[in-house]
């Protein structure tokens, strides 16, 4: 099939590089130049604008950072020149709300299809998709959906698999927290960092998924590809998931506000292990401090 991928972030280009190998027809876009190199190199073609980029194509495929991006891209200059049967793809991490925006405007041509996994996962065929939208247009999306993973979770509407990512990464994210909690414990009490990664880095405690992360937890050094301003962005989406059902997720909100203060503290473009590195700081000798269950601090 012709495929446009915008964003070349990471995972885009990781997603982009796996439809490349599938035999699939490859364009991409990014708002800032300089990032679709390798892409090109290896066959995709380079748009100059949106327009161009999704000229003819069968599918578009946006992997962007956020709900401003995603809005930006999709309501502009996406919607306007946007083929009248190609289909619609937002692999990004956005709000429900986001979601059925997207599939009502672009209706009935819409998929949410969040990505569970890494770059490296996508680009070896091992990560999951979760797809939500119209049965028929799943069913012709099928020569891409197999040509990037085996692993794949059907829903019927796109906010039910946006929802499904959204709990997904709230429990990637609490368990990254736990660990660096769980170490900062062992060292407190005295044990080194390889009695650390004897007890823990084997342990059943410890999901296979946060594994993938022990050294960069225990070390503070992770080849970053999911920010700790973009943790702390999922973990605030999957709070309104729950507020909007009249229920408070206080440890959700401790989380959240955890991935804030490492993003508000020079580290925004570390990997969201990074979170280990506020129980490296010495002790404050200031007031200590409590979160309320929406992650505000307040002094006791």
């Amino acid at each position: 099939m012709n495929i446009a991928v915008l964003g070349m972030g990471r995972m885009g280009r990781a997603l982009a590089g796996r439809l490349l190998e599938g035999g699939h027809r490859v364009t991409v876009w990014n708002r800032s130049t300089g990032r679709a190199g390798e892409i090109v190199s290896a066959g995709a073609r380079q748009g100059q604008t949106i327009t161009d980029t999704v000229d003819g194509v069968d599918v578009v495929v946006t992997m962007l950072a956020d709900d401003e991006a995603v809005r930006t891209v999709a309501f502009g200059e996406l919607r306007s020149s946007i083929g009248a049967q190609t289909i619609y793809v937002d692999c990004s991490t956005v709000s429900r709300r986001l979601s059925g925006e997207l599939a009502e405007v672009f209706s009935p041509r819409y998929l949410a299809m969040p990505v569970v996994g890494s770059p490296a996962a996508v680009s070896a065929g091992q990560a999951t998709v979760l797809v939500g939208g119209d049965t028929g247009v799943v069913d012709r999306m099928g020569p891409v959906i197999s040509s990037l993973t085996d692993n794949v979770r059907r829903y019927d509407t796109a906010p039910l698999a946006v929802t499904a990512k959204l709990a997904t990464n709230l429990l990637l994210l609490s368990e990254v927290v736990a660990l660096a909690e769980s170490i900062a414990v062992g060292r407190s009490g005295g044990l080194r960092d390889d009695q650390l990664r004897e007890l823990l880095g084997t342990s059943p405690l410890v999901a296979p998924g946060s594994k993938n992360r022990f050294e960069g937890v225990l070390t503070g050094s992770q080849d970053g590809w999911w920010t700790t301003v973009l943790g702390a962005k999922d973990a605030g989406l999957a709070l309104a998931v729950a507020r909007d059902a009249d229920l408070e997720l206080p440890a959700a909100a401790v989380v959240r506000h955890l991935y804030d203060t490492a993003a508000s503290s020079g580290l925004e473009d570390a990997d969201i292990a990074a979170v280990t590195d506020l129980y490296r700081s010495p002790v404050r000798t200031t007031a200590p401090t409590r979160l309320g269950v929406n992650g505000a601090r307040r002094t006791r």
